[in-house]
């Protein structure tokens, strides 16, 4: 385990500065201030001004700089009036609440629900003929239909704090409100059942917080190591000329993405690799080295698995040619779907495994005495459980009420909630930089396995409106709720109140998001910066070709599940087996086209320092790579702020 608990340091705290429970009044009241300022921050870069994707990775540069900036005035006040200083719980606590609110505002979640709002009546035509086949079915109460009040929506320049058009969008806003809130519960709760187990006895390390620990450390041991200047310098000093070099073009950039492999490869059946960049981000070589190194070298390895299984398919004249197109069941050899069948196998394989402990958390939650106890979690088992069925039957019963049927609806969550813990289960063990899954949600799965034919109207169209948080999973909110109570037990010795801390978080993010959103899209207009809107023209094509089953599909995922499942055997059979599932799960996806060639960087030189230096060099280097990540963040953060207050366009910055 050793390695999977780098950099969290276990160091006695000094009685000078005792630590305290995060769970505090006054955490809850900066988070509470914090987070709708980096909602706004987010939308900002992501969406309106793209001077950055902060969310597009699982470490946040948003957050993390946000507890840099805490930290800095905490450490000012330790030496002013240390009895008033926030303890490290406390500023972790904020750190979480940031990170929940970003990923609410982040790109793969309500950046794609706004236009579900008005689209489909703001885009009909007598072509697409959307008036006859959508609008007459799109529901009411979670539209916003009036023709003024989306034309000032989509042209600006008009106030959105005017009565008939806060009215028109209070209703439908409060509604996915609730839905939302109800969403991000039903994942905390299944996340106090699974916390226990995770956490406490099989000890995973959930990597990604190696950072925010030492930032947050009430020494600040972490800024006084030459090691973490050595890797800090240089990274934001390249940054920093790079971003010049952009805003100036006099000056020569250092590309850190100097080529695409794929470029110099037309003819068939090569030209199937499609797209394969070289690049060199610090951050994820920094990430990749706190990985375990069996993760890491199958992420990169398995990325090249699927370029060669692309080309094979060409040369044996079944590629599709479509990789990472929408639909998903059509394009062999079916990478997203195999993806979809190995994060299926891990959490329902994770599940097999607690299901000793599964049946102790039942017992706790029926009274039946056991050896279990709950009076340490963030929330009594009775309650967690009480809050997945409550949340479940809200989310279940919501998607009833836009016309989808019970079955259709269950079966929906239940495979959303399979794919969740399968995400949130990678990043708590390996610490991945990136589980987008693109295309693959359930209503993906759904509709291929059974075949668009197979549902009626009111299902289609309900299975639509949840395309915008199943279209990838690159901000899921899951993994940072247990990544939250995963430092609070470290730093704090109980999460305890992370519950209310989260759900706050939650509340006021969304909330923030929705008015961010409306108030900047009033001012300049949607069109001035677009939305994702794939959602509707994937319905348009389910309503007017309606599509058997894709037979494919089935096939496609038990390829991928079986593969996983063999590669999980061997892993359990011979202990240094290099091979492991989730990294062939995590490496068909978009985003590990960037991020494979930092990992195998990350994985060279992971292997090198512990076969010359074992465990005890690869801890003494840790500094370097985590001063790279930071390097990276600080000068991404400057750089964003500026570009937002001085409304630099992104191909000047």
């Amino acid at each position: 385990m050793g390695e999977q608990q780098v950099g969290v340091d276990s160091a006695p705290v000094s009685p000078e500065f005792p630590q305290r429970a995060g769970f505090t009044r006054r955490a809850l009241l900066v988070g509470a201030v914090l987070v709708p300022l980096n909602v706004y921050w987010v939308v900002q870069m992501e969406r309106i001004l793209y001077l950055g994707w902060p969310t597009g990775i699982s470490l946040f540069f948003n957050a993390v700089f946000t507890l840099l900036l805490l930290q800095v005035l905490n450490l000012a006040l330790r030496r002013l009036r240390p009895a008033i200083a926030f303890s490290q719980g406390e500023l972790l606590l904020i750190y979480s609440m940031v990170c929940v609110g970003s990923a609410i505002a982040g790109i793969s979640f309500m950046q794609n629900l706004m236009p579900l709002f008005t689209y489909s009546f703001r885009m009909a035509s007598p072509e697409n003929k959307w008036d006859e086949i959508l609008n007459p079915y799109m529901p009411e109460w979670l539209t916003v239909q009036q023709p003024t009040v989306i034309r000032g929506f989509y042209e600006g320049g008009m106030s959105f704090y005017q009565l008939h058009i806060v009215g028109a969008w209070l209703g439908p806003v409060a509604m996915w409100t609730v839905f939302i809130v109800a969403l991000l519960l039903m994942m905390l709760c299944i996340n106090v059942l699974l916390h226990q187990r995770w956490l406490t006895n099989e000890h995973l390390a959930c990597p990604l917080i190696s950072l925010p620990i030492q930032i947050s450390d009430h020494r600040g041991r972490l800024f006084g190591q030459k090691l973490f200047w050595l890797g800090f310098g240089p990274v934001a000093a390249l940054v920093t000329w790079n971003s010049f070099a952009a805003l100036y073009p006099i000056l020569p950039k250092v590309s850190l993405s100097p080529a695409d492999l794929a470029e110099s490869l037309r003819s068939r059946p090569w030209s199937a690799i499609d797209w394969m960049p070289v690049t060199f981000d610090p951050t994820f070589i920094g990430i990749g080295y706190l990985m375990p190194t069996d993760f890491l070298f199958s992420s990169w390895f398995f990325y090249l698995f699927w370029k060669a299984q692309f080309v094979l398919s060409d040369a044996l004249g079944l590629f599709g040619g479509n990789v990472y197109g929408e639909q998903g069941g059509t394009d062999f050899p079916h990478a997203r779907l195999q993806c979809a069948g190995a994060y299926i196998l891990f959490a329902i394989y994770s599940t097999w495994l607690a299901r000793r402990y599964l049946a102790q958390v039942y017992h706790v939650i029926v009274g039946v005495p056991t050896k279990l106890r709950d009076d340490q979690e963030p929330l009594s088992y009775r309650l967690a459980a009480l809050g997945i069925i409550g949340g479940l039957t809200g989310l279940i019963g919501f998607s009833m009420a836009m016309g989808m049927r019970f079955w259709v609806s269950t079966a929906f969550f239940l495979i959303y909630c399979i794919l969740a813990i399968g995400i949130t289960r990678m990043r708590a063990q390996f610490g991945a930089p990136v589980h987008d899954l693109h295309f693959t949600g359930p209503e993906v799965i759904l509709t291929s396995l059974f075949g668009t034919q197979s549902f009626p109207k009111q299902d289609l169209i309900g299975l639509a409106f949840h395309y915008w948080y199943n279209r990838a999973y690159t901000s899921h909110p899951m993994p940072h709720q247990m990544e939250a109570m995963k430092m609070q037990d470290h730093v704090a010795g109980t999460s305890k109140g992370v519950v209310v801390a989260l759900m706050l978080a939650a509340l006021i993010g969304t909330v923030a998001c929705f008015g961010s959103f409306l108030h900047i899209d009033y001012d300049i207009g949607a069109e001035a910066h677009g939305y994702n809107v794939n959602t509707f023209p994937i319905l348009q094509g389910w309503l007017r070709a309606p599509q058997g089953p894709e037979w494919a599909t089935m096939p496609a995922m038990g390829v991928g599940l079986g593969f996983a499942f063999f590669l999980q055997t061997m892993r359990m059979r011979y202990v240094n087996w290099p091979f492991h599932p989730l990294g062939y799960a995590v490496s068909g996806s978009v985003v590990m086209n960037i991020v494979w060639m930092p990992l195998l960087i990350a994985w060279a030189l992971k292997s090198l320092i512990t076969k010359f230096g074992g465990h005890r060099l690869y801890q003494k280097f840790v500094p370097i790579f985590l001063g790279a990540i930071m390097g990276d963040f600080v000068v991404l953060s400057i750089r964003t702020i500026v570009g937002i207050t001085l409304h630099l366009p992104a191909w000047s910055f």
